[in-house]
């Protein structure tokens, strides 16, 4: 049984209308269908039907134990096509005060943010398939995404990324 990759993901959050706000003035998510406890969202270059859904469950509601006290899902990881992209979204994330740190994880320069409820999430670019050399380890490092941009080019595409109006090898 073949995957493609994930289609959407659905988040519990206290307030549905505050989160689509973050994910569409941060991340540039666009509303598709928005009701008061609920709203679908589709990434910039995504051609889903949507890619986001937030379910509003009310002020009261407590954060996450996951990864604390039980399991649970750790982070979603969106992926931008360029480090200029990147670069872009470090930018908007510090300035919303949503940026809680950076990696380099040898193939993946990671950014990583929590939402308006505390939710962690990843924006990454993925180095190309044909620069990845044996040498190359997974790793956690501190990204340093301005060499990165010297080492690779801002404008170079990622492994995984599409340009829109192409289909993934």
């Amino acid at each position: 049984m073949p995957i493609r990759g994930l289609n959407h993901a659905v988040l519990f959050v206290r307030d549905a209308q505050r989160s689509a706000a973050f994910y569409r003035d941060v991340l540039g998510f666009r509303e598709i269908v928005s009701m008061p406890n609920a709203v679908f969202m589709r990434a910039p270059d995504s051609d889903n039907d949507h890619d986001l859904g937030l379910f509003g469950i009310g002020d009261a509601a407590t954060a996450s134990p996951a990864g604390r006290s039980s399991v649970g899902l750790y982070h979603l990881a969106w992926e931008v096509p360029t480090l200029a992209d990147l670069a872009d979204h470090r930018a908007r994330l510090a300035e919303a005060g949503a940026l809680v740190g950076a990696s380099d994880h040898g193939t993946t320069k990671a950014l990583y943010a929590k939402d308006p409820d505390g939710l962690e999430f990843e924006v990454s670019w993925l180095v190309p398939h044909e620069l990845i050399g044996d040498d190359m380890e997974m790793a956690t490092l501190p990204l340093d995404l301005d060499a990165e941009i010297t080492r690779y080019g801002g404008d170079r595409v990622g492994a995984l990324s599409r340009v829109p109006g192409t289909t993934r090898a």
